[in-house]
């Protein structure tokens, strides 16, 4: 790699809302997304992977802007006639994702590897930039809960994420080996920045975080590491991370987010309205930018992206 590039770790939702803004300001060769792959889970015999997922139709254009997951213009016959069979309706699975499923299935099933799969579908989905499962191994996060132990899916979505959480653990992370790519981009002297993106931190960013190598490489790069809230003002923009924070009995605030990934990181993005823990974060020897980090518009994502470009730019100053 000659060209400066950064690297992006990303979970769902809100970790693509902050990917596509950065894939505006950056060429194709210049960023690479690091992705959870501990949300995969196998349903109706079909290897699903929705982290991936909903990165991939980000990117292109094709997520449903109203759910946050799916694809958009999406039709719904398969799982109109798999209820009147009966079967299993718990996950939805549009037309249009199913196929994507399906051939993804197909594909691992035919020897490929996860990697080459997402690789050989970002580019059908005319997407440039680089997108790397954390592992070609399986990994699954499994939700310790007052209910019992649980699968995230099963977690998330069959339950609607009702039952207290009281701890997280990563089956599998212990054996899985870090894409080798990955290790290449951090390694690189050409990296300029690793983001973290706004995900969950327990089960977005600590699955990635899980796999051996991971952490000691975001320690030893050359280039500054940073991480964006994904608290703004108590509150989580999307998903159960705020629940997940009360039930843990941990403060939901973007202060303790930094603290979480303290050891990692050399900067930190907050929020306009969580202004005021901007020097407790600092006396953390974090280097802090309080901006609007709630991506409402494509214009929100390319700000808060272009808030990270400048705070890696800072620091590589420094």
């Amino acid at each position: 790699m000659t060209t400066e590039h950064y690297l992006a770790i990303t979970g769902g939702i809100g970790g693509a809302k902050l990917a596509l803004g950065l894939s505006r300001l950056l060429e194709g060769a210049q960023l690479a997304l690091a992705v959870n792959t501990a949300d995969d889970f196998e349903h109706l015999g079909l290897h699903i992977s929705p982290d991936i997922d909903t990165l991939v139709y980000t990117l292109a254009g094709e997520n449903n802007p109203e759910t946050g997951w799916g694809r958009k213009d999406e039709s719904w016959n398969f799982m109109q006639a798999l209820a009147e069979l009966g079967g299993e309706t718990w996950f939805a699975l549009g037309d249009r994702d199913l196929a994507v499923n399906v051939e993804r299935t197909q594909r691992l099933r035919g020897g490929q590897t996860l990697s080459q799969v997402t690789a050989a579908f970002a580019s059908k989905f005319g997407i440039a930039h680089q997108i790397l499962p954390m592992t070609d191994d399986p990994v699954a996060t499994r939700v310790m809960t007052t209910a019992g132990e649980m699968t995230f899916q099963d977690y998330f979505v069959r339950e609607r994420c009702e039952p207290a959480v009281t701890g997280f653990r990563f089956a599998g992370a212990e054996c899985a080996s870090l894409n080798p790519e990955i290790v290449s981009r951090l390694e690189s002297p050409q990296l300029a920045g690793a983001i973290l993106c706004p995900s969950n931190p327990f089960v977005s960013i600590d699955p990635i975080l899980a796999v051996p190598g991971m952490q000691d490489h975001l320690r030893e790069c050359r280039a500054p590491v940073i991480a964006v809230s994904p608290v703004v003002g108590g509150s989580a923009i999307k998903g159960p991370t705020v629940k997940m924070m009360a039930e843990l009995s941990v403060p939901n605030t973007a202060t303790w987010v930094a603290q979480h990934y303290r050891s990692l990181l050399d900067g930190f993005v907050l929020d306009t309205v969580d202004e005021g823990m901007a020097a407790d974060i600092e006396s953390m020897g974090l280097t802090t930018v309080i901006t609007n980090t709630v991506m409402v518009t494509l214009e929100d994502r390319i700000g808060l992206a272009r808030a990270c470009l400048q705070l890696t730019a800072t620091l590589r100053d420094i």
